[in-house]
Formats: C-alpha cells, sequence, structure tokens
C-alpha cells in the first residue's frame, strides 16, 4: 500500500506507533517521535486518531479485529465448535505474542495508574471484546445442544485464560520468544481438548 494514500498513512502511523510503544513504553512516547518515524504530520494523527491514546487505541482495536475475523458468522458457518475453537484459539494466541500486543500489555500494566483511561481501553476493544464474541459463538452451541453451560460469558473467559496460559507472561517478562507456529498448534488443541470435555454436554444426562 503505497504511504501517500489515506489508507497506507493511517497503516504507517499506527505500525510506528506499536513500534515504538513496544520499543520506549507509552509515556516516552511522543506524537513528533511517532510522525518522525511514519511520517505525516500532527494533523494527520488528530485527524485519524484525536490524540496519542486514540492511535492506542487504534492499535488494540486492530489486532482485535484480525482476532474475532474467527467469529464471524460466515466463517464459522459449516464448522463444528471444536474447529471454530481451533482457528480463534489459533488467532488469539497469535494477537497475544504480537510484538503490538506485547507491547500494549506491557504499557497498561506499567501506566495503569497515570492513565487508567488507557487500560480501559486496552481491555474494552481487546481481551472484552474477543470474550464477549465468543461467548456468543457458545451461546449458540449451547442453544443446538453441543454444550451445557449455566454462564457462557464465564466460561468463555476460561478458553480465553487458557489459550494465553503463562506462555504469554513467559514472552511478556522476556523470558522467552514467542511461540513457534508448531507450539501453537499443540497450546491450542490442549486447551480445546481440555475445554470441551469440561463443558460438552453428556448424551446420558
Amino acid at each position: 500500500m503505497n504511504p501517500a494514500r489515506p489508507g497506507g498513512r493511517r497503516e504507517a502511523l499506527v505500525k510506528a506507533a506499536a513500534e515504538m510503544f513496544f520499543e520506549q513504553g507509552y509515556a516516552a512516547t511522543s506524537i513528533d517521535a511517532i510522525i518522525a518515524r511514519a511520517g505525516g504530520s500532527k494533523r494527520n494523527i488528530y485527524n485519524e486518531f484525536g490524540n496519542k491514546e486514540g492511535l492506542f487505541a487504534s492499535i488494540v482495536s486492530e489486532n482485535a479485529e484480525r482476532i474475532l475475523s474467527a467469529l464471524r458468522i460466515d466463517e464459522i458457518e459449516g464448522r463444528d465448535l471444536r474447529e471454530t475453537l481451533m482457528v480463534f484459539g489459533t488467532r488469539l494466541m497469535d494477537g497475544y505474542m504480537s510484538p503490538a500486543l506485547i507491547g500494549a500489555y506491557r504499557t497498561v500494566v506499567t501506566e495503569a495508574d497515570r492513565f487508567p483511561g488507557l487500560v480501559r481501553s486496552f481491555y474494552e476493544q481487546g481481551p472484552g471484546r474477543a470474550t464477549a464474541r465468543l461467548a456468543e459463538v457458545l451461546e449458540e452451541a449451547r442453544d443446538r445442544g453441543e454444550i451445557q453451560t449455566d454462564d457462557c460469558a464465564r466460561v468463555a473467559g476460561h478458553f480465553v485464560g487458557m489459550v494465553r496460559d503463562n506462555l504469554h507472561l513467559q514472552v511478556v517478562l522476556g523470558l522467552r520468544p514467542p511461540p513457534s507456529e508448531d507450539e501453537t498448534k499443540v497450546a491450542v488443541a490442549s486447551a480445546v481438548q481440555v475445554f470441551l470435555r469440561g463443558v460438552r454436554a453428556d448424551p446420558a444426562g
């Protein structure tokens, strides 16, 4: 995409901001520094995002959109629940382990006291959205008799937590690199298996 075009400029700004938040932290990253790396002007940023917090929210939201694409109606039609959870879990893992979201997570943890709105935006645009949409998918599965649970929102949160696992914390702490494609596949498959065994409806019951 041509950076001179509006869409290209937005993409360049989001990419530069994500890199700099990851490298330097939110508070230490200035609008001017982002512009120096990505090009453009302050007017570009204010028109596109409103302010630095809006730019941060866009980073989280756009990564969430990629994750949630696994749960669009046209994506899951014809899939069984296991396959849907595998695809969603894989995209969730890839998203959580991406430099942009690792940087965002580190940012909200370190800046929580000074920027409470940033923390709220991160949760609502990222983990909150993913869990809420998965809960809807699980409600539909429950209505079809595939699973049994009284609280789809809670078990959706369980699944997201199982996928994130300690791997996410290890990567956030810099104890290990993000998992490989094979490691991700094994980890997600394990989470799906344990999850479904815990909520699958018992035909004999």
